[in-house]
């Protein structure tokens, strides 16, 4: 009996590692700093008429390059365009459509970009196929400098 009351000690306490764990899914410790009010979460609005998710309110994750949460700003360019791939971490490629005129033969040649997006965790509901809004921002790696915002 002695026994089973020291396990189930360990595992309480594990229990509370887990959870604590269970939102770091980084491998250095990430932490966001105590700016909200009364300790609470950090969030902000960007403005431009696009309102903060709830889950970015009353979430748990941490994301530095957040719009809503993060150190990131939304400036300049606002785009639109269909996801293609979700197979990096945090980052989406999105496939942007467009026309080209050609004079030569006077009509239109249909072209596409991709562009890598970042997503942050408070769009959980985003799949393959949807169309999201991004807007520009600082570039945030080699090849990301745009950011989901709806």
């Amino acid at each position: 009996a002695v026994v089973s009351t020291q396990s189930t000690g360990s595992s309480t306490s594990g229990g509370l590692l887990d959870r604590t764990m269970a939102e770091q899914k980084e491998n250095a410790f990430q932490k966001q700093e105590v700016k909200g009010k009364n300790g609470g979460r950090y969030y902000k609005s960007i403005g431009l008429g696009y309102k903060t998710p709830k889950e970015a309110i009353f979430g748990n994750y941490i994301d530095k390059k957040c719009p809503f949460t993060g150190d990131v700003h939304i400036r300049g360019r606002i785009l639109t365009g269909i996801v293609r791939k979700m197979k990096m971490n945090r980052t989406i490629v999105i496939r942007r459509n467009y026309l080209k005129y050609v004079r030569k033969y006077n009509r239109y040649e249909k072209r596409h970009k991709n562009l890598s997006v970042h997503l942050s965790p408070c769009f959980r509901d985003v799949n393959v196929g949807d169309s999201v809004t991004v807007g520009e921002c600082r570039p945030l790696s080699k090849t990301v400098s745009f950011n989901v915002i709806k």
